[in-house]
């Protein structure tokens, strides 16, 4: 069977991470890239250690008959009209997140996904890590029973010192909190405790810190979820934090509690109340993209188009569910009312 044949569109921080991460991915390379810039494909060889075709036309790449797979790491607002565009040539997709800035934008790219019958990946690759597989492994065998409540927050001040710094502060690039960035905690929120969610409000509020003053929008959000059955939660969404970088997950439920990589479980004999057990693994604990798990999520992309089978975990219509969420919630903190995401159809 040949390799998927990926072409990377956008060529900064998180393209350079694809691009090192396919190198590890069985079934598929990355052989394009396309940048505003012109690249010089020997320097691109030297730089990247495998040869790539350069373009600065998009269109020309979607043209590329031997491209299969278009891989979109561009600033926010390019999501959607290049997925969309990708979509209707025929490529398959990986989407880094958001997959747009509105509602709108995202129901169109699901439209042509499903016209063009196309798969697609969202990045949402914090599923795949291993703090995240421990925990649904515990949840998955009952060591906490039925969960009741749970709370997954996100906390990483995106200042002057980080990447997407310069563009991310504006409103029409940025969009939100969550959609910027805390989209990964209420994901995982959704991965933990999946559900339908009945009505969601949230509240912003903003540093005053000089250092976060560029921004136009508001940098700290707070979410409560209440889903179809009872259950409650809360997402915390920081990008104006001055602190160590900090993924909060505290979970409760029937038979015990699970706080980050620590645990109580009645299940489990013998255990004392009087301090938690720790689970030992790899945190999720930086916004560094070089760290994220993208490699297990990747092979399984892969693995899907090669073998015709849904993709599992980040799927597009997953990843819809978690963006019809987080729209509800920025629609919520505008109106100064809660909402329902059956609402945004």
């Amino acid at each position: 069977m040949n390799d998927l044949r990926i072409g990377i569109v956008g060529l900064g921080w998180v393209a350079g991470a694809h691009l090192e991460t396919f190198k590890a991915v069985t079934g598929a390379r990355v052989t394009a890239v396309c940048s505003r810039q012109k690249r010089d494909e020997a320097a691109l060889l030297k730089q990247y250690g495998v040869p790539l075709k350069a373009y600065t036309s998009f269109e020309a790449m979607l043209a590329d008959r031997e491209i299969d797979a278009i891989d979109i790491c561009t600033p926010h607002p390019f999501h959607a009209q290049q997925a969309i565009a990708a979509a209707r040539a025929g490529k398959h997709l990986i989407i880094e997140k958001p997959i747009s800035l509105s509602f709108e934008d995202a129901k169109a790219v699901r439209q042509a996904i499903r016209q063009a019958g196309v798969k697609a990946c969202v990045c949402f690759e914090c599923r795949y890590s291993a703090h995240f597989t421990l925990i649904k492994s515990a949840i998955d065998q009952g060591l906490l029973g039925e969960l009741h409540f749970g709370e997954v927050d996100y906390y990483h001040g995106i200042g002057p010192w980080y990447g997407q710094f310069a563009w991310n502060v504006k409103k029409d690039f940025g969009g939100s909190s969550l959609l910027t960035a805390g989209c990964h905690a209420l994901d995982g929120l959704l991965f933990f405790m999946p559900g339908e969610v009945e009505e969601v409000a949230s509240y912003q509020t903003r540093s005053r810190s000089r250092t976060f003053a560029p921004y136009e929008y508001e940098t700290t959000s707070v979410t409560i979820l209440k889903f179809k059955g009872g259950k409650a939660a809360k997402v915390t969404s920081s990008i104006d934090c001055l602190q160590p970088y900090y993924f909060h997950i505290h979970l409760l439920g029937s038979e015990g509690s699970l706080l980050d990589n620590r645990i109580y479980s009645a299940k489990l004999k013998g255990m004392t109340k009087q301090r938690w057990s720790t689970l030992e693994t790899a945190l999720i604990d930086s916004g560094d993209v070089s760290d994220h798990p993208y490699q297990p999520q990747f092979q399984a992309f892969a693995d899907s188009v090669q073998k015709g089978q849904p993709m599992p975990l980040t799927d597009f219509d997953t990843a819809f569910e978690t963006h019809r969420a987080v729209f509800a919630a920025d629609l919520s903190a505008k109106l100064g009312r809660p909402v329902k995401p059956s609402e945004l159809v």
